[in-house]
């Protein structure tokens, strides 16, 4: 049986750190702190890092540091406390993004209501009420998963793929929320429609959500998403954590 959290090698590209062998809030939650925690030493020897939905991952250059002194000092930072445990770090972000869950701009949003097992209005209220937190950024430049929603909501994707979603689809299954970067086929449920732009070449932040930031969706009619994508504008509203 494979212990974790689990400290690894990935070629002489850099370390990874694993929390669990499948995705969970706990697993996710004790990446993104230890993370930040290991973000906040600065070490010298590590360029940059990254979250997945269960690890995280260090880059740094074994060939010139080594990887048994970096294991040592996570290691000892591992030591520490209960990550499994650890509050998220301070100073994350909480979004709220205007969508449209209603008629031609939601295609999907009645079929994934009845997987769930709830009505259209049971399930507008959830989605909107819930906070989801980025868990982790993937598949396309700045896109995020969001989670987790609630067990019921643990639903299939589509045996087929819809030949395209639109940029700032919101996408459902498997109890997560994905907000697109661009124009893709997809296996998710196309549940939403947002004017959030995921990925911002020309911004100094061209990747707006990080991991551990939190998401929320605010209900609006299909004239108010038309009238934000007349002016180029998302409509969204942001709030630091602490």
């Amino acid at each position: 049986m494979t212990e974790f959290p689990k400290i690894r090698s990935v070629g002489l590209g850099g370390v990874l750190v694993t929390f669990g062998d499948r995705a969970t809030d706990d697993a996710n939650r004790a990446a993104i702190a230890f993370r930040g925690a290991v973000d906040a030493l600065a070490l010298p020897q590590i360029k940059e890092s990254s979250s997945t939905l269960v690890s995280a991952f260090f880059r740094v250059d074994l060939a010139v540091h080594g990887f048994a002194p970096l294991r040592d000092t996570l290691a000892e930072v591992l030591a520490q406390r209960d990550w499994l445990a650890a509050p998220l770090p301070t100073g994350r972000t909480l979004w709220t993004i205007p969508a449209v869950f209603d008629g031609p701009r939601a295609p999907q949003f009645g079929e994934a209501a009845e997987a769930a097992g709830l009505t259209r209005s049971e399930a507008l209220a959830e989605l909107t009420n819930t906070r989801l937190r980025v868990l982790t950024i993937g598949f396309a430049p700045g896109q995020p998963y969001l989670g987790t929603l609630a067990p019921h909501w643990n639903i299939p994707r589509q045996v087929g793929l819809t030949p395209n979603v639109p940029q700032g689809a919101v996408v459902a299954a498997v109890r997560q929320i994905c907000l697109f970067a661009k124009d893709t086929p997809t296996g998710w449920r196309h549940v939403g429609q947002s004017a959030f732009r995921c990925f911002r070449p020309s911004a100094e932040e061209p990747f707006p959500l990080a991991p551990g930031d939190e998401v929320r969706f605010a209900d609006i009619s299909s004239a108010e998403l038309e009238r934000l994508e007349a002016y180029g504008v998302d409509g969204t509203e942001r709030a630091v954590l602490t």
